[in-house]
């Protein structure tokens, strides 16, 4: 049960540390890796698929705020206009090698809300971002397994 549990909290804060609400999945992750109770593999194919279904919850926000949801989104979600526009020049500039970077902590999830906006391909959208994603989890879990 105690691994159920475990595996549990890391899908939650892996899934809410991929939106844009403030959160840190690494150190559940790597706490979870230090208490022992927990399959490393199962560990970090949870706390992957979660983190990137947390980035499929921004894209289709950004799909959202394309279709002319800006006016429907509460006042404080909203994203400035200018912003918004600016990072969207930089996703078109860059493509789709940015959304390996979507982990990154700044940047990352409004990365992913941008690619929606711009109606990029989710299949694609999610290989990309689960890459990016699961290289995170993977160097975590060998810089402790190097440590340890």
């Amino acid at each position: 049960m105690a691994m159920i549990a475990s595996l549990a909290a890391m899908a939650g804060a892996a899934f809410v540390a991929a939106t844009i609400l403030p959160a840190q999945s690494e150190a559940v992750f790597l706490g979870l890796l230090a208490a022992g109770n927990v399959d490393p593999l199962a560990l970090f194919l949870v706390a992957s698929l979660a983190n990137t279904a947390g980035s499929v919850l921004n894209w289709w926000i950004g799909r959202l705020i394309a279709r002319g949801g800006l006016e429907r989104l509460p006042a404080r979600l909203r994203p400035d206009p200018a912003k918004l526009a600016r990072a969207q020049a930089w996703f078109e500039r860059w493509g789709w090698p940015s959304l390996l970077f979507a982990w990154l902590p700044f940047g990352g999830d409004p990365l992913t809300v941008v690619a929606g906006t711009l109606d990029y391909p989710l299949g694609r959208f999610i290989l990309l971002v689960f890459i990016g994603k699961a290289a995170r989890y993977a160097a975590l879990w060998a810089g402790w397994v190097a440590a340890s």
